[in-house]
């Protein structure tokens, strides 16, 4: 999800949820305690120099259970920090405590947010040596028009 698609969903939202990967919900007491670019210059293992950018979310559970986050405060932190920060329209990472600091993309599935799994990947595949995986086939999903049957007598 990118900022200018949250802020479409806040507008029209009379509550705000955010849905871990396993399904549970982040409690409603969450906070949002960060509003950040995040800027990252690096080199891939194949020598190519590589710069991202996007913002950033951090929700954090308090133990302040009389202060619900709603749609017109975020958009109105995001909106601050548009101007602060000078954002772009840039895709959204969300930062929640897990076991650690966990990082999850982000979606909407038309009642609530939802938090999406990430994974590392190499950038240089094609430089690395690491070798394409082979397609995996199932043999029963094979055509058998063109192919012999055991006792047909055609082989």
């Amino acid at each position: 999800m990118i900022l200018s698609e949250i802020k479409t969903v806040l507008k029209q939202a009379k509550t705000i949820a955010f849905k871990l990967p396993d399904g549970t919900l982040v409690p409603q007491h969450f906070h949002v305690t960060e509003v950040g670019k995040i800027t990252k210059d690096f080199i891939d293992c194949g020598g190519t120099v590589r710069h991202e950018e996007l913002i950033n979310f951090q929700l954090w559970n308090a133990d302040d259970y009389d202060h619900r986050l709603h749609p017109e405060k975020l958009l109105n932190i995001i909106e601050l920090s548009e101007k602060a920060l000078e954002l772009k329209d840039l895709e959204i990472e969300v930062e929640y405590q897990g076991q650690t600091i966990e990082k999850f993309g982000l979606d909407h599935d038309g009642s609530q947010f939802v938090l999406t799994s990430t994974a590392t990947d190499c950038l240089a595949k094609d430089q690395c040596g690491i070798p394409e995986p082979k397609q995996e086939l199932k043999f029963n999903a094979l055509e058998t028009g063109n192919s012999c049957a055991p006792g047909s007598g055609c082989c």
